[in-house]
């Protein structure tokens, strides 16, 4: 196991300088710079600007620096937040984003799983269209159309929680939920499918000769089978919560790694244009680890290789 990680993990720094290079390379050629104002600067003052970032250099000079300074995982200043490195402005920010995307990973498992299983037991009746249908509805809706229609429900017409903000425990649930929904329903439908194929498996009949339980069958022997095809879907739906989370987090003003990151692009701050995408392309990278191992410890058949 320690050498399957280790092997991963070396498999994933040539992944991690593809993104870096081209994340560099396609910021600095996107018209504008970082000190390109509604009102011009100086340009005695800009060289001056220049000069202390280093930005008059050649880009060759810029790029080598840059790779020297991220192998030593130092991933440079903010442009625009003056006195500020982007490693402390992400740091500052990844509880936030971290906390939006692990609890609509939550709901999402919560109410995809039980969803998936109730539409499997009667194929073809009404107690799998309907769980089917709203899936099917989850999948058809955006997070910008299902945001607005919570915050108009739950906010305007019931009052029971703030529209936007991060400032109380309840203001966690809209934005989860929101986000929770979207993957709910392809978890659901993956369920589905997975649970209808197990149940015409040989050992869950041979479960039913025993004469075990429908319950004990269906739950402890079909379950964890069925599983399997969720665990592997789990690691990029996680990564696709949080880096998802952009539109979440300014619909409802939450102060995420979001939010930073569609400032810092308006902004033409390529520190933390760079240091955003290479911290979600990280974090990418250990969860598709941590599902690879998670699959292996569900399914034992599954070789690590």
């Amino acid at each position: 196991m320690l050498r399957f990680i280790f092997r991963r993990l070396l498999e994933a720094i040539p992944v991690l300088w593809v993104v870096a290079t081209a994340t560099f390379f396609l910021a600095r050629f996107a018209p504008g710079g970082p000190f390109d104002e509604a009102r011009p600067l100086p340009p005695v003052v800009k060289a001056q600007m220049d000069a202390h970032y280093g930005l008059d250099q050649p880009l060759a000079v810029q790029y080598a620096r840059f790779l020297g300074n991220l192998a030593c995982g130092d991933l440079g200043p903010s442009y625009k937040y003056h006195g500020w490195s982007v490693s402390e402005l992400i740091a500052d920010r990844i509880p936030v984003s971290l906390a939006l995307g692990g609890g609509a990973l939550a709901i999402a498992l919560l109410i995809g799983i039980p969803l998936g299983c109730v539409a499997s037991i009667k194929p073809d009746s009404w107690l799998d269209r309907l769980p089917t249908g709203i899936a099917t509805l989850g999948i058809c809706l955006p997070t910008f159309v299902i945001g607005p229609l919570l915050v108009l429900v739950f906010s305007v017409w019931l009052g029971w929680f703030n529209a936007s903000g991060w400032n109380s425990p309840s203001d966690f649930v809209l934005p989860s939920l929101t986000l929770g929904l979207v993957y709910a329903a392809p978890v659901a439908r993956l369920m589905r499918g997975s649970m209808l194929e197990v149940r015409t498996a040989d050992y869950m009949k041979t479960a039913k000769a025993k004469g075990l339980s429908p319950a004990r069958i269906y739950f402890v022997h079909g379950l964890r089978n069925a599983l399997i095809p969720v665990v592997s879907y789990i690691a990029p739906t996680a990564a696709g919560l949080i880096s998802g989370s952009f539109v979440v987090e300014s619909m409802f003003n939450i102060p995420g790694l979001g939010q930073f990151f569609v400032k810092a692009a308006f902004n033409r701050d390529f520190t933390m244009i760079v240091g955003t995408v290479m911290f979600y392309a990280a974090v990418l990278v250990l969860l598709n680890l941590l599902g690879e191992i998670l699959l292996a410890k569900v399914n034992p058949k599954a070789k690590i290789v």
